[in-house]
């Protein structure tokens, strides 16, 4: 996580601050909406798998080269699939909004293909069901570091506006080509993949709402930006793009957190019952000590950030931050929990919370955008992620977790420890 954090760092100083500096909040805007607009596909293409899979493969070591390769051939026709619905999407979008789509077709249309080559991403299912993480974050901290490079190059060469609309398309490149990297420098090889189709429909059949439950996340975490686009053009949202680069930088930390804990984790279901709550409430306590120290630094920040990084017409997005960041605590209090959830079986469950964080976006974006702008899309997004949260209070069989987030969150469990002592 400590090596990963120092390349996404210098990541984000070239996509977060230099980029939108050297094409302007308008470009910018128009730089970020294929991606916005395709992350919706490809989180319906990832076919709710990942986690589930990873399950399958420490439950069944044996079955790798099935469930991989079954896996694999299911999302690589996902994402064949969604290229022209979102080509579909687009013209819909064109056809209706007040204003047109804030980037051409072709824009979008290159960077569909993230849909496709993110289909190899299912090997870091394999790594993480044998705890070893770390060789992902090779690939990983390798695929920041070239792309980071390549766009500060293409700044220095002042390259036109397309070209860093490919970079978005051979970021995904890059990772594909590591995780194969990877995969066969560990003595494996896709070759011995193969697909079942008892397997594939088992997969389906547990990992659907899991599907739906990706589609509606990615709602609530980006609807914002699509209806920031059609409302107040393009301008306005090349400035609040960097403040979701800005917030969301840090949202890698839960991930890497629970993929290293879950394995774990479930050891204590299966063994022993006080021992798994205890290592929830654990992590719950991690993830609220961890999000809310960001939130309170960058929040005291975001003023020097913007006057000393960022030219004047991006000035706006120092107050939009201070509101943003804070949505951050309850998207790693919802990582934890979703693991929780998964490991129970409570798939559908997964599927109402993330629908209701969309309705709730949704909603409060259409009411708030309008009147308030940006800071209204930031509010809305603060209150989304709060619900999806703390759904689970609200249903008998989960409301445990809850309270133990919730506590999580006003630091009690720490404080009593403290009083003890």
């Amino acid at each position: 996580m400590i090596a990963r954090s120092g390349s996404l760092f210098i990541k984000m100083i070239i996509t977060a601050v230099a980029i939108p500096n050297y094409l302007g909040n308008s470009q910018n805007g128009i730089l970020n909406y294929p991606l916005v607009l395709v992350t919706f596909f490809m989180a319906a293409c990832t076919l709710g798998m990942d986690s589930f899979v990873t399950r399958q493969l420490l439950q069944q070591p044996q079955k790798q080269h099935v469930l991989l390769g079954t896996a694999f051939r299911l999302r690589l026709m996902a994402g064949i699939i969604s290229l022209p619905l979102i080509y579909l999407t687009y013209q819909l979008i064109g056809n209706y909004a007040s204003k047109a789509p804030a980037a051409p077709i072709e824009y979008v249309a290159i960077v569909s293909f993230v849909c496709i080559f993110q289909s190899f991403n299912i090997i870091d299912s394999y790594f993480q069901s044998r705890v070893q993480g770390k060789y992902i974050m090779y690939v990983q901290i390798g695929a920041n570091l070239l792309s980071a490079a390549v766009k500060l190059l293409l700044i220095l060469w002042h390259a036109h506006l397309e070209w860093f609309v490919w970079i978005l398309l051979a970021d995904s490149v890059f990772l594909a080509f590591g995780y194969l990297y990877m995969y066969h420098r560990k003595g494996n090889s896709i070759s011995d993949w193969k697909f079942d189709s008892t397997v594939a429909k088992h997969l389906l059949k547990y990992a659907w709402p899991l599907v739906f439950s990706a589609v509606f996340i990615t709602i609530y975490m980006k609807i914002d930006q699509l209806m920031l686009d059609a409302y107040l053009g393009e301008a306005v949202l090349g400035v609040y793009s960097t403040v979701v680069s800005l917030s969301e930088g840090w949202y890698f930390i839960p991930m890497a957190i629970v993929t290293a804990l879950f394995p774990a984790i479930m050891n204590a279901r299966r063994d022993h019952a006080a021992r798994y709550q205890k290592r929830l409430q654990n992590l719950y306590e991690l993830m609220a000590v961890i999000s809310i120290s960001i939130a309170v630094l960058m929040m005291f920040a975001s003023p020097f950030i913007y006057s000393t990084f960022y030219k004047p017409e991006y000035a706006a997005g120092a107050r939009i931050l201070t509101v943003h960041v804070w949505a951050g605590v309850f998207v790693f209090l919802n990582v934890a929990s979703g693991q929780y959830l998964i490991a129970e079986g409570y798939t559908l469950l997964s599927l109402a919370r993330a629908l209701t964080g969309a309705l709730v976006n949704i909603v409060l974006n259409v009411l708030w955008i309008p009147k308030y702008g940006m800071i209204g899309a930031a509010y809305a997004t603060l209150v989304a992620y709060a619900s999806t949260a703390l759904f689970v209070i609200f249903v008998p069989k989960t409301r445990t977790q809850g309270w133990m987030m919730l506590k999580a969150i006003f630091f009690i469990p720490i404080i009593q420890r403290l009083v003890k002592r």
